[in-house]
């Protein structure tokens, strides 16, 4: 097998063990079911990650580069911080009401305390990223003549981030798009 074939299985059990993770939690992703999910044998997942520790972390770390990519830069002088948290709530809204999947650290957050070690790091590491993030898209310097007052006004990275996450919890549970939509809304300043 090809190193990039070998990449592509190992993309292809990643993308497996993700979606499983973010229906059924850290649990729901067994070396037998990703095999099954994948096509191949058992063993070829123990092949690409040895332990369910190592592809835990790396889910996670491939999600937070993703979610990172997604975001870009929180501190683009062009851009206004409704823009900036624009983009953040549009993050969470494409995967609530356009895929109907939770965040895959929100689900794993909730587990933590019983997620092996490397696998807990690296959502405390998600979370930790996206909360500096928010906390500079929020500071920078912005675009534009000041307003009447910038969206989220007086709120905190972990309110924001706190508040997209159960808003998006909710929308989903209750198979409520609205609730979802109500919080960015808020979160937005009316834009």
């Amino acid at each position: 097998m090809t190193t990039d074939a070998r990449a592509g299985k190992a993309a292809e059990i990643l993308d497996a063990a993700e979606l499983r993770m973010r229906r059924g939690g850290y649990d729901a992703a067994s070396f037998r079911d990703l095999a099954a999910d994948v096509g191949i044998k058992s063993a070829s997942v123990h092949y690409h990650f040895p332990q369910k520790a190592d592809l835990g972390e790396a889910v996670v770390e491939r999600y937070a580069e993703r979610m990172q990519a997604a975001l870009g830069r929180p501190d683009d002088p062009a851009e206004s911080v409704g823009q900036r948290l624009s983009r953040l709530c549009d993050v969470y809204r494409h995967a609530a009401i356009d895929k109907g999947l939770i965040c895959l650290c929100c689900v794993l957050g909730s587990q933590s305390l019983e997620l092996p070690a490397p696998v807990a790091e690296a959502v405390g590491r998600f979370f930790d990223g996206l909360l500096r993030w928010t906390a500079t898209a929020l500071a920078a310097p912005a675009a534009g003549p000041p307003s009447a007052g910038p969206p989220a006004a007086g709120r905190s990275a972990a309110d924001i981030v706190g508040s997209l996450q159960g808003a998006m919890v909710l929308a989903i549970a209750t198979r409520r798009p609205a609730l979802f939509e109500e919080t960015r809304t808020r979160l937005l300043g009316g834009a």
